[in-house]
């Protein structure tokens, strides 16, 4: 099957890996498939998803902040952190009181975390799950992450749902861990919703199983690309068009017309008649330095 160049917002159900929810996409769009961010197995929502030569676009949205909706439940840790794993520890039940204080107060900001042990994090060239199973100690060092806003939702005894906005390599699992010990408790995750990656919103993501809308979703891949942070537009003549399918960067005087600020980075290259070539790097000057996505090149 052919590879069709993409970016898909995909939703994830909860019970499956990331890995196995990429399996429509490849049936129906082909096996070049990737993705910017996974979501644990017992999470849902929201995950970007790469296709074709767009999947070398990663490093353009793996920086994105992302906004989760997660349910905490006092009382027991887990070994993973989340409803898969062993009680590991316990602890009373906060109050309200003191949680809605120890969130506004120590954990809005930049503040460093500890991923937790049980995740895809390099320790010593192996992941820090493979060590976690085999029974070996995991000494993972803490890292500083951002959250940007934390809200209470609601409280039912023992549970919190909780809205969290935060940078890129934040854990919410470590964060649910980290509230509950210095509310003097323990915790861990119990379901966890990703809504929005950046200007990404969930409720514009597509069931990958639905064969028919994940091809118009496709196709619609464009739009996504603008919304993308110091992303410009440039439309090239027929000359140029031609030269992008060799893999060579528009020349200046190829360039029709220029839709791009000073502080884009890069830019969408489509010939006249609004066909996409290509996704390139801008030099200062806003001309293509680097060629990053090429799915003119596709085959037909």
């Amino acid at each position: 099957m052919k590879n069709k160049s993409s970016l898909l917002l995909v939703y994830k159900p909860p019970g499956i890996t990331s890995f196995s929810s990429l399996s429509p996409v490849k049936r129906t769009l082909g096996k070049k498939v990737g993705h910017a961010g996974t979501l644990d197995k017992f999470a849902e929502g929201l995950m970007i998803v790469l296709t074709g030569t767009f999947t070398k676009l990663n490093p353009l949205l793996s920086q994105m902040d992302k906004r989760y909706v997660a349910t905490i439940e006092f009382g027991n840790e887990t070994s993973t952190l989340d409803p898969e794993g062993e009680v590991v520890a316990t602890g009373p039940i906060p109050s309200l009181t003191i949680i809605e204080s120890v969130v506004a107060n120590q954990f809005v900001g930049t503040i460093n975390q500890i991923p937790p042990t049980y995740s895809a994090i390099h320790v010593d060239g192996k992941r820090a799950y493979r060590l976690a199973r085999e029974g070996k100690d995991v000494d993972i060092p803490s890292r500083p992450i951002t959250i940007f806003s934390a809200s209470i939702v609601s409280w039912e005894s023992p549970r919190l749902v909780l809205f969290v906005h935060c940078s890129k390599g934040t854990y919410i699992r470590s964060l649910a861990r980290d509230i509950a010990l210095a509310c003097g408790s323990r915790a861990h995750l119990v379901a966890l919703e990703r809504t929005t990656i950046g200007p990404f919103s969930l409720e514009d993501a597509v069931d990958p199983m639905d064969s028919a809308a994940l091809l118009h979703h496709a196709d619609s891949s464009r739009e996504r690309l603008l919304k993308i942070e110091h992303m410009g537009q440039l439309t090239v003549s027929a000359e140029a068009s031609l030269r992008l399918t060799y893999g060579n960067l528009p020349q200046k005087s190829g360039i029709i017309i220029s839709n791009v600020q000073k502080t884009d980075r890069y830019a969408t290259v489509s010939d006249e008649t609004g066909n996409l070539l290509a996704v390139v790097g801008l030099d200062t000057y806003g001309v293509p330095n680097k060629v990053m996505a090429l799915p003119c090149m596709e085959l037909a």
